[in-house]
């Protein structure tokens, strides 16, 4: 369905002819935009012809996907009104501003919170469906370099306007941010161990809108409300994080800017480095590795000096997964030395933040294999993943299952496809016990690798295994 505006949209004409993309090349992004959403979408060249010559605006989620469209090919983010679609349904720039002002940061994550919830009522994905493959790197460009220029703000301290329900401010104390501090940490442990889909995880969208949203509307002293931004980020950056672990790359965007936004508020410079180095993972994920690598540089050269030395080396070790994602073999080796010289050098009485437990010598381990595997190294693969899986443990089940097909692709580029199998098989196991299109990916990178050998007995035995993973909606 659409409706009709006056005259032709010039700007859409414009914008297109900018991007290079033919009616017939739009119509096909935005189709296929559509079915990674579970939409039927039957868009051709004479559809975008009515919208660019008689002005016509397709309604629902179209608009957001002709933009998330065209951004693709520019490489950055299109609002609506830069194509003449502005008042379409609403949506899209939430979360994606980095305010210099503290206020206007409130504002802007609260916004963030209250629209995530309303999406999940929504059904079919809501507000996140609409912004469907509208990640762009670019927009991680501001947020870091203002968070690279002030690293924190001067003052923080809040007097509300608004009221609880009873009439009187609602006032925040230490015990409210502890509150915030131990939901982050069952999160942490949830997510671990059940996969960012899971529906113990899935609650953090809700603890954010319903707990966080009204004590950072409160009225705060400097002191409580450095500890209330704080909490705040590190339960952010976790949405954040089981949104990309879930595939919803758009969101992920979106709470990692805000989690950097509210570290900054909250002066917590080796918090907002692990906000930076999310994002370079979903950067050098995403197949972004030079911006990967700017991100991880990012959190390191603010954090000498402040951080510890086991937080310096898992910072290091993302940077090693940039170098490696963008096929730089010497940066990603001396890259992996520093992590682990860092790594060595911790020591049992530091002070290491409470966000950074999952971190040890099994997972550098395990992230050195996947550097390697970029890299095209199965020995170094092979060594590194033997190390990584010498410890299985029921806390990270997530990783532990993404160590088993890294293990596999290196049996299998080492020509043992026996073994390449037996640990595909273990795999699927473990990611049949969890909700992560993170692990669902990899397993299906192992198959595909796998296809050349797709008659053979074991290979056949480890698709059939797969294929209820496979077809589970996602």
């Amino acid at each position: 369905m659409s409706r009709e505006q006056r005259g032709p949209n010039e700007k859409l004409g414009t914008v297109l002819a900018l991007a290079g993309i033919s009616n017939a090349g739009l119509a096909r992004r935005v189709n296929d935009l559509g079915a990674q959403r579970g939409l039927t979408l039957r868009y051709d060249k004479t559809s975008v012809a009515r919208w660019v010559s008689k002005g016509m605006v397709p309604q629902g989620a179209a608009p957001h996907l002709i933009a998330a469209a065209i951004g693709q090919k520019l490489g950055r983010p299109v609002p609506l009104h830069e194509i003449g679609l502005a008042d379409a349904d609403p949506a899209p720039e939430v979360g994606l501003a980095f305010p210099r002002d503290v206020g206007q940061a409130v504002k802007s994550a609260t916004e963030l919170y209250r629209l995530d919830l309303a999406g999940r009522r929504a059904g079919s994905g809501g507000i996140w469906q609409s912004l469907a493959g509208s990640f762009a790197v670019s927009a991680y460009a501001t947020p870091a370099s203002r968070w690279l220029i002030t690293p924190a703000d001067s003052s923080v301290a809040r007097e509300a306007n608004s009221a609880d329900g009873s009439g009187a401010p609602l006032k925040v104390g230490h015990s409210d941010v502890q509150k915030l501090r131990e939901a982050a940490e069952d999160a942490r442990r949830w997510d671990s161990k059940y996969g960012g889909g899971d529906w113990r995880s899935s609650m953090v969208p809700e603890c954010l809108r319903v707990e966080a949203a009204p004590l950072l509307l409160g009225a705060y002293s400097d002191e409580v409300g450095r500890a209330l931004f704080g909490a705040s980020a590190e339960l952010t950056r976790l949405a954040g994080w089981m949104a990309f672990d879930t595939g919803q790359q758009e969101a992920a965007q979106r709470y990692y800017i805000q989690a950097l936004r509210l570290a900054r508020a909250a002066a917590d410079v080796p918090l907002g480095g692990y906000v930076l180095a999310s994002m370079s993972l979903q950067a050098t994920y995403r197949g972004f590795g030079d911006e990967g690598v700017d991100l991880a540089q990012a959190a390191l050269e603010r954090n000498r000096g402040l951080a510890t030395a086991r937080t310096m080396s898992f910072f290091r070790l993302v940077e090693a997964r940039a170098h490696a994602r963008a096929s730089d073999a010497q940066a990603a080796g001396a890259a992996l030395k520093a992590a682990e010289g860092w790594l060595e050098r911790s020591r049992e009485g530091d002070n290491d933040p409470s966000w950074l437990g999952f971190y040890s010598y099994d997972r550098f381990a395990a992230d050195a294999a996947e550097c390697y595997r970029d890299l095209k190294a199965p020995r170094q693969v092979r060594r590194f993943t033997e190390q990584a899986l010498s410890k299985p443990t029921e806390e990270f089940v997530r990783s532990h299952g993404l160590r088993l097909v890294v293990s596999a692709v290196a049996e299998l580029e080492s020509g043992n496809l026996d073994a390449a199998c037996e640990q595909g098989v273990r795999a699927v196991e473990v990611a049949g016990r969890i909700s992560s299109a993170r692990t669902t990916e990899y397993v299906k990178d192992l198959l595909h690798r796998l296809e050349p050998y797709g008659d053979e007995p074991r290979v056949v035995e480890l698709r059939e295994r797969a294929r209820p993973l496979l077809m589970a909606p996602a």
